[in-house]
């Protein structure tokens, strides 16, 4: 049986469409449709079941993906290895949302790259989550972190770390509520401004569902899209903000912003690492895989 046809099985597998393991595997659609029919004749059953939207594979196409793909990635973990010397600098695409990329991830990996690194450039993008997996299923990046856990055979998660949300105010906001703060419930927040990354304002709402089980009736005084600069506008003081306590830990620590509630429970996001299927065969993402989780350790 010819490896190619399985290596283009095995793709189509995981992605769950031709046109995806197309992309994947640098080949038309038309030839990824031939090669699975040829391999389907030589095996005398389906292997999918072709849907509206991409494929489903057969018994026989589970049982032969079960088999086949193992050796395949093993394959392809030999092939790597061979070329993974001391002259060899392989290119490592990250993408990930920008403030937990940017202080957390890449400083991590920063001893991968560089003069005296592991033999691995970096090349980081920023985007939401599922803008970072679509383009990790679409082969634009190796790695990708984020705080969705994608479905299907072709991405592989791996929880990373957890990230905790602080409710916070630079001081002189935390003065003039103090009374709520003596009382238990949710703050009234229709007189206070409040400082978001979206209009919908995402983490203030995800706060006051996990801690006060309600919605808080509010709207965004300052909408910017990076809590980076939500940060800054709260220490400025334009108004109350849900951030990352990581992010904001230092500003906490110089008085900039006080943490305005301080729940028994308080809300988490995990955050996962994601890669295509069988491709932590390869050195380069196995090991920016590893340092992450090692450095991770220190996160939680």
């Amino acid at each position: 049986m010819d490896l190619a046809l399985l290596r283009t099985f095995v793709t189509v597998h995981r992605a769950g469409s031709f046109t995806r393991a197309a992309a994947l595997l640098g080949l038309s659609q038309p030839a990824v449709t031939s090669q699975i029919r040829t391999l389907e004749r030589q095996v005398g059953r389906p292997l999918f079941l072709r849907q509206a939207r991409g494929v489903t594979p057969t018994t026989i196409g589970d049982e032969l993906a079960h088999k086949a793909a193992p050796h395949l990635d093993a394959l392809v973990e030999i092939t790597e290895t061979g070329l993974d010397d001391d002259s060899s600098l392989r290119t490592l695409h990250l993408a990930g949302p920008p403030e937990f990329t940017a202080e957390r991830a890449l400083p991590a990996l920063t001893e991968l790259a560089g003069h005296g690194g592991q033999g691995v450039a970096l090349r980081a993008s920023f985007g939401t989550a599922e803008e970072a997996l679509e383009g990790l299923a679409a082969g634009h990046h190796d790695l990708a972190i984020s705080t969705a856990r994608p479905r299907g055979a072709l991405l592989t998660a791996t929880p990373l770390c957890d990230e905790e949300h602080v409710l916070v105010a630079a001081p002189s906001w935390a003065e003039r509520i103090e009374p709520w703060r003596r009382r238990k419930g949710a703050p009234v927040l229709e007189n206070l401004p409040v400082v978001e990354v979206h209009e919908s304002l995402p983490f203030m709402s995800r706060y006051w569902a996990s801690v006060f089980d309600s919605r808080p009736a509010a709207s965004g005084a300052v909408i910017v899209p990076d809590l980076r600069a939500v940060l800054a506008c709260a220490c400025a003081g334009a108004g109350l903000a849900v951030l990352p306590r990581y992010l904001c830990a230092s500003a906490l620590a110089r008085g900039d912003v006080v943490a305005l509630h301080e729940p028994a429970v308080p809300p988490l996001r995990t955050y996962f690492l994601v890669v295509r299927t069988g491709t932590l065969v390869m050195p380069h993402i196995a090991r920016a895989h590893e340092w992450l989780q090692r450095a991770a350790i220190d996160w939680c």
